[in-house]
């Protein structure tokens, strides 16, 4: 079976000799928007590309406001500082999800709060998300408060995992009736929208990342949306070291983050943008073959949840146990076929032992048995 599978995928991507899970593609203007940012002497972080992506990723995923940043993991951090999450707070996410998020709630001196994933999305489960508010919040004077330990729940923040959509409006209004605000961690989802609306615009803040495995690239790079326009403005001025404007004085009115995306950066990933439409068909095109192929093979492949359309940026199958999938993942890699498995759960690092957790029986269920299979943009 497994060498069916092989054979499949390398006839999939044309025979190469190796292939990797998530390659970028760079075939538009790339080369030539960064020429153009050299030849500008504009490669930091001031210069028009800068500018010119903010304005047409806000157009793209419908924002109010886009706000450009050097990763996606400081974009998180500064918007759960821009939502007043602090030391001694708690945020609520999941268990099944990239280092990256808990990692940020811990900048703010925040405790993480680490809840069940739901089969369906992948993502946060609203039954675990909905019985631990039952059982622990309670809101006093307009804040969410933990009644058993005492500490403020200031955010919830949910993944959207290989850039499927969670049930995100469940959520919201869950988040809602406990003035919990939402902030969604949509690093892995752009191209990704759930009732024809882009993901990261259904809560307070939405935030993506341009890592060099993401389905456009800057190398590096991450962005924050929302459709508060005060809070984008601030959102600006909090990632540009909180610089007040002025022709030559440096003055800075509070402790800000030096998160900028250089010129140069921003040049790669505008060229980029202008092909994702392109990209987000090609990988649901490929999908749609590996849909039908596993079916045949009676192994079950991952699909969009129900009102979502997703960019599928990591392709996932679910294997039987944890035994067939380090079979799995043993025996595709060493022919040269890149698979991988979904992350550790978050309460399993060491730093997050003492976390609080959630029964963790769904998200278990899907660390055993989840492989992530090759998923670039294929060439025509």
């Amino acid at each position: 079976m497994f060498n069916d599978v092989i054979s499949f995928i390398q006839d999939l991507y044309k025979g190469e000799k190796f292939i990797p899970l998530h390659a970028p593609i760079f075939s538009g203007n790339e080369k030539k928007y960064v020429n153009e940012a050299i030849d500008s002497t504009f490669v930091s972080s001031v210069g028009a590309f800068v500018d010119r992506f903010e304005v047409e990723f806000a157009k793209y995923v419908g924002a109010k406001k886009a706000v450009v940043t050097g990763n996606g993991t400081s974009a998180l951090h500064a918007a759960l500082h821009l939502l007043g999450v602090s030391h001694g707070d708690e945020v609520l996410t999941q268990a099944l999800t990239f280092v990256a998020t808990p990692n940020a709630i811990s900048y703010c001196g925040a405790h993480p709060v680490f809840l069940d994933s739901d089969a369906e999305t992948l993502g946060l489960s609203v039954i675990s998300l909905q019985r631990f508010l039952e059982s622990h919040a309670e809101v006093r004077a307009g804040v969410c408060y933990n009644k058993k330990t005492g500490r403020r729940i200031m955010a919830c923040l949910p993944m959207h995992v290989f850039g499927h959509p969670v049930k995100i409006e469940d959520i919201v209004k869950i988040c809602d009736s406990y003035n919990v605000p939402v902030i969604e961690d949509a690093a892995e989802s752009l191209g990704s929208f759930y009732n024809g609306v882009h993901t990261g615009l259904f809560g307070k803040i939405g935030v993506f990342s341009f890592n060099g495995n993401k389905i456009i690239t800057s190398g590096g790079g991450g962005m924050l949306v929302t459709n508060d326009e005060a809070l984008g403005k601030r959102a600006k001025h909090l990632t540009t070291t909180a610089k007040v404007p002025h022709a030559w004085e440096f003055f800075h009115d509070e402790i800000g983050f030096n998160y900028r995306m250089p010129n140069l950066n921003a040049a790669l990933i505008v060229g980029q943008l202008e092909q994702l439409p392109f990209f987000v068909e090609n990988k649901r095109a490929t999908a749609e073959m590996y849909r039908q192929f596993f079916e045949k093979k009676g192994i079950q492949f991952f699909v969009e949840p129900e009102k979502a359309k997703s960019n599928y940026w990591l392709n996932a199958i679910l294997l039987s146990d944890r035994k067939e999938r380090d079979a799995f993942l043993h025996e595709t890699n060493r022919q040269g076929v890149m698979t991988r498995p979904v992350w550790n759960l978050m309460p399993d690092l060491p730093m997050y032992k003492s976390a609080y957790s959630e029964d963790l029986t769904v998200a278990r269920s899907l660390a055993d048995r989840i492989v992530n299979i090759p998923s670039s943009v294929r060439h025509s």
